[in-house]
């Protein structure tokens, strides 16, 4: 995967400064708890604000907010075995910050309790081992469509455009749900998908 950063890390730094800062807005009492739905997506708003204001480059501002989105997204799988599809799309939104979205998730992951913590740590590592499995097998570094724009645009007898687009993310879907394919199986699926959509 990707080289983890050594030293002095600001864009990890920022992330860890802003990942909450959507809690205050987002915080209600239910049923007599205190919950924070969608903090990170709140958050990751104020974090592109409030760093455009202090005038970060665009590029460490993408990275950061991008982070805080992201930090919570672990827990969104609960204890549970993640799928193949699980996998593969964690990979694919994290993209080059995988390593640091690791760092920030363990960091994230704080308990008194020993044995939610222990627990949490053990699901985390079932996750990188994952992460390790399927990037051996499928090289999701470079995650894409078994078929190009060429090849759709070909077999649809379609000329480039919009439609091009949209087949194309249908073919990114279906690689990240199923997996590689071999060229005949996603043409079949492909013309499948093509033939239910409506025609202008």
């Amino acid at each position: 995967m990707h080289e983890p950063v050594s030293g002095p890390d600001p864009v990890l730094r920022l992330a860890a400064l802003f990942h909450d800062i959507g809690k205050p807005r987002t915080r209600k009492f239910e049923e007599g708890r205190v919950s924070f739905h969608h903090h990170e997506v709140v958050g990751a708003r104020m974090t592109r604000k409030r760093m455009k204001e202090f005038r970060f480059s665009n590029e460490l501002v993408d990275d950061v907010s991008r982070l805080v989105e992201l930090h919570l997204r672990f827990h969104g799988y609960g204890t549970g075995e993640w799928t193949d599809s699980a996998v593969r799309r964690y990979v694919r939104d994290a993209g080059p910050l995988l390593v640091r979205l690791h760092k920030l998730t363990r960091a994230d992951c704080t308990t008194r309790n020993r044995r939610r913590a222990a627990a949490l740590q053990r699901s985390y590592e079932q996750l990188e081992s994952r992460i390790a499995e399927i990037t051996a097998q499928e090289e999701l570094d470079s995650l894409r469509p078994d078929l190009d724009g060429q090849a759709i645009m070909r077999i649809l007898d379609i000329p480039a455009g919009p439609q091009v687009g949209h087949a194309y993310r249908f073919l990114m879907e279906l690689r990240l749900d199923r997996g590689p394919m071999d060229p005949q199986a996603a043409t079949d699926a492909l013309v499948a998908w093509w033939a239910d959509q409506p025609k202008v």
